[in-house]
């Protein structure tokens, strides 16, 4: 093949290993549009695997208003520090925890683990603890502890109460329409005959959840009933079929399906006696939230909203110790081992960075599957992620990484290689989208047409 010139080769590196088992840039030299259509066929090749697995983190939520897990720390310990009445031995532990020493801070997430901890020593009932020593404060009673992690529950609700991003009334494909859709869209075009899409994700936004339900997708998120449903993982072994009479005489399954794992919890769980509970909240109070200038704005409008929001359910924690056989994560997490060890299992990683243990130790050990093959979209090529693939060559032929050349990241920081631009551009169209699509855009021109006449109609009056 001759090679194309150095201004139409492709924005994009696939590094993984070769035919000659080093790992290298599989779409080296190739045109744009040669490059393009070799990724493509490839998703293709490995989206009609049996068993699909996908892992999602917060990078698939930024364009959202969402926000990293360093990010989402240091605005919420900001708002909860200007929130009022916080009592003198919460606003100690902030301070402590923000002028700790980057050599032996802890994640966020352990960090709130410590916390939701020692709150629930001294308040669980008949208890020998009447408080905790705190390292750099003066030692917080057990009020100041409950106090901050409610506070805390409150303010990771509003900084992830995120609502889906509605298409324009002109969008004409997928790259005008919010990425969940689109992905969403392209994940369930496959065989219908083949196993159904197994989605985990990480973040505690509900905006997959919004997603699938505008587009018609039927799921199961691990909980049964309507108006108020619980937790019941048997959920998880169920399917949807059409029945005979309207499937040309013999039952098919429905196309448009997934299973739904919140490995970490979400801001619609709530936890009722000795039962988990999930209810989507309102989300419109909140919809101005993330747009506030600054932390005491923010913590102002907490303080506005009061007992109309309620804490996050369940803190995004690594050590529950508080809550341990009644919740979920056990089981969600075993689900996920079992998804990766299947055979003919496709594993698709966006917007994780392999920063939490306990899910990195997960996948390295459902390397060992012969059959499993991973591809990780990473949007930074100078990430440490990519180095991590490189060694997993040893375990096979089966890691890729998906990540911009250096020349097209210079250009555009963070554009390529985005979960926004893999759902939009790299994944193969599906037709279903564009009706989806055009369908949308006719309801509105109802709405809008209907509206007119009533104004009309008033005006006449």
């Amino acid at each position: 093949m001759t090679k194309s010139s150095p201004d139409t080769l492709t924005k994009y590196r696939l590094i993984g290993p070769s035919d000659s088992g080093e790992v290298s840039d599989l779409l080296a030299d190739l045109s744009e549009k040669d490059a393009k259509h070799r990724l493509q066929a490839l998703i293709a090749e490995w989206l009609r695997m049996e068993n699909l697995v996908v892992l999602t983190g917060a990078g698939t939520s930024v364009t959202s208003g969402g926000k990293t897990m360093a990010n989402l720390e240091s605005a919420v310990l900001e708002t909860v520090n200007a929130m009022k009445d916080l009592p003198a031995g919460a606003a100690s532990v902030i301070k402590a925890r923000q002028v700790e020493g980057t050599t032996t801070k802890v994640g966020f997430e352990d960090w709130l683990s410590f916390l939701a901890n020692a709150s629930h020593l001294g308040a669980a009932l008949g208890s020998p603890f009447d408080g905790v020593k705190w390292k750099g404060t003066a030692n917080p009673s057990q009020k100041d502890l409950f106090a901050l992690t409610e506070r805390i529950g409150k303010a990771i609700f509003a900084e992830c109460a995120l609502s889906l991003a509605e298409s324009t009334p002109s969008a004409a494909g997928s790259a005008d329409i919010a990425p969940q859709l689109s992905f969403l869209a392209k994940l369930v075009a496959r065989d219908s005959n083949l196993g159904r899409a197994h989605v985990f994700t990480l973040n505690y936004d509900t905006l997959f959840e919004q997603a699938l339900e505008l587009l018609g997708i039927q799921y199961f998120d691990g909980f049964t009933g309507r108006a108020d449903a619980r937790f019941d993982p048997s959920v998880y072994g169920l399917d949807i079929y059409y029945p005979g009479e309207v499937a040309e005489g013999r039952v098919r399954r429905f196309d448009k399906f997934v299973h739904l794992y919140k490995l970490h919890g979400s801001i619609h769980w709530q936890v009722r006696g000795d039962e988990l509970r999930a209810r989507h909240p309102n989300l419109q109070p909140l919809k101005d939230y993330l747009a506030l200038a600054s932390a005491a704005k923010k913590a102002a409008r907490l303080d506005e909203l009061g007992e109309t929001i309620q804490p996050v359910g369940i803190l995004p924690t690594a050590n529950k110790f508080a809550q341990t056989l009644a919740m979920p994560f056990a089981h969600l997490f075993r689900s996920f081992q079992i998804r990766l060890s299947a055979p003919q299992t496709f594993l698709l990683v966006l917007g994780y960075g392999f920063g939490d243990d306990h899910v990195t130790r997960i996948i390295e050990t459902a390397l060992m599957n012969p059959s499993l093959v991973m591809l990780v979209v990473e949007p930074d090529p100078n990430s440490k992620t990519i180095e991590r693939i490189r060694r997993y060559k040893d375990l096979g032929r089966r890691a890729f990484v998906l990540t911009p050349t250096e020349a097209a990241f210079t250009a555009a920081q963070f554009k390529n290689a985005t979960f926004d631009d893999f759902a939009r551009s790299v994944m193969p169209d599906v037709q279903w989208l564009d009706d989806f699509l055009r369908l949308r855009r006719f309801e509105r021109q109802i709405v809008a047409g209907t509206a007119a006449i009533e104004a009309n109609g008033s005006v006449g009056a």
